[in-house]
């Protein structure tokens, strides 16, 4: 038999967890999982003899946390690392930290009848690890396996596109969607802006819980005021508003100005929340007023809305492959001539200012 081009290693204190994803990850034709370890210091020994492709993580192990094995890790030895972490406001917070420490992406552990729901979590664990194998070796990129795939629901059973999109001169307002590296891409963007910023929404793929710990965080650091989006709450200038993780958020606009409209649905492709359905309601609410950008990410969730936002006259940037963890979601984008601009991640905050220097008439930053 030939030679799996992923080299995966498991690290979990939790036996039942260790086993469950050593069976998922060799079931795959392109993923050996070469070592399991119950611990950091056990992971140690073994990492430096066998040298894996990538690693799951769990947070809360015995005798090392983590969070300070995936530091040592990043700073001695480099490696795409997906955590496993508790669908809790704890784990959820370090999760934000590992991410920002160099984890690639992260899987969320049900919270209840774990050995139930474990199998649910398959296809999301395959995906993140072939992806997080990539980061390091593009050239090792595979078709995914045979497995049951859910329907994937497009986006007009959510929200159906405008017939009559607004007019130029309105109020500028900043659409963001991203995926896979986007928590570190984003703060990167967001916290470079000034206070006097336009009005920005953003959706992060996430789960609950996650959205509102990484909003917390951003907003610590940040010079505008950055929060997990509430239903109804006002989108104004020098306020970012973030999709809440198993919701959708659309932008809506009445007299007042843009507002966010949180709703439950169905998961668009496969995401809730989902950049199409953020971007599409961009389509309906600001149109050619929009300012949309497309981040790194896995999959093409929030081409078509980029699509769309371009051809209503909207301004639309997609971050440049150099500077995305994962090119999946922007260049599926460019792919369909979504983008008026591709720039690296650096130089996001600079174009918007300039834009709301632009659209306000005065000197921004």
């Amino acid at each position: 038999m030939p030679d799996k081009p992923i080299k995966a290693m498991v690290v979990d204190d939790s036996a039942m967890i260790r086993e469950f994803l050593r069976a998922t990850l060799d079931a795959q034709p392109d993923i050996e999982v070469v070592a399991t370890a119950a611990d950091p210091y056990i992971a140690r020994d073994k990492f430096l003899k066998l040298r894996p492709t990538v690693i799951t993580l769990d947070i809360e192990m015995p005798r090392m946390d983590g969070l300070t094995f995936l530091e040592k890790l990043m700073k001695a030895h480099p490696t795409p690392v997906v955590m496993f972490s508790s669908l809790t406001q704890h784990g959820a917070e370090a999760t934000i930290k590992a991410l920002a420490l160099g984890a690639v992406d992260f899987v969320a552990k049900p919270v209840v009848n774990m050995r139930e729901n474990l199998p649910d979590l398959a296809q999301e664990i395959v995906a993140k690890v072939r992806s997080a194998a990539g980061v390091k070796a593009k050239a090792r990129r595979v078709s995914p396996a045979n497995m049951q795939v859910p329907r994937k629901v497009e986006v007009d059973e959510v929200v159906s596109l405008t017939k009559t999109p607004p007019r130029p001169g309105g109020p500028m307002i900043v659409l963001i969607g991203a995926s896979t590296g986007g928590t570190v891409a984003l703060e990167d963007v967001l916290c470079r802006l000034p206070a006097d910023s336009p009005p920005i929404a953003v959706v992060q793929h996430m789960p609950e819980h996650f959205t509102l710990a990484f909003a917390q965080r951003l907003n610590e650091k940040a010079h505008i005021t950055i929060a997990e989006a509430q239903d109804g709450q006002p989108i104004t200038s020098g306020v970012c508003l973030i999709a809440p993780g198993g919701k959708h958020m659309l932008v809506e606009r009445n007299a007042n100005g843009y507002y966010a409209n949180v709703k439950d649905g169905p998961p668009v492709n496969r995401h809730k929340p989902s950049v199409d359905v953020l971007f599409r309601s961009g389509v309906n609410s600001a149109g050619p007023n929009a300012v949309a950008i497309i981040m790194t990410g896995m999959g093409d969730d929030g081409a078509k809305g980029l699509k769309d936002l371009h051809d209503c006259g909207a301004f639309t940037v997609a971050q440049n492959e150099e500077s995305c963890v994962v090119y999946g979601m922007p260049k599926a984008a460019v792919e369909l001539g979504a983008a008026d601009r591709i720039v690296p991640l650096e130089r996001i905050a600079p174009l918007v200012v300039g834009l709301w220097s632009q659209a306000t008439g005065r000197t921004v930053g």
